[in-house]
């Protein structure tokens, strides 16, 4: 019994081998292709990675920018400006504006 069963055996391995051998061409372009499928999941992974960091940067970016644009609303403000310059030894002028006039000395 167990000779029928190797030689069974045998005979279905050397079928197989047969199959393998006469669609060898197909076998392999199916590994090409799982390659590239393989290959291509991987870049679009990578892709998707890259998009997501660059949107955490400008999601930063922005943040940023409000916050540095807020501060300059801020700072330019009249009061700001007064409190600023008061140690400089300017100050606010409430009045008619001085009227400058140069003459020619011809």
């Amino acid at each position: 019994m167990a000779k029928k069963n190797s030689i069974w055996g045998q005979l279905q391995s050397f079928q197989l081998s047969g199959f393998i051998l006469t669609n060898l061409g197909y076998f392999l372009f199916l590994g090409f292709l799982a390659i590239l499928y393989i290959g291509n999941a991987h870049l679009a992974e990578r892709n998707i990675r890259q998009i997501q960091e660059m949107q955490r940067e400008i999601r930063e970016m922005r943040w940023s920018f409000m916050s540095l644009q807020s501060e300059n609303m801020f700072n330019s403000l009249r009061s700001e400006v007064v409190d600023r310059v008061k140690d400089d030894g300017l100050q606010l002028h409430r009045g008619e504006p001085i009227k400058i006039v140069v003459h020619d000395q011809e």
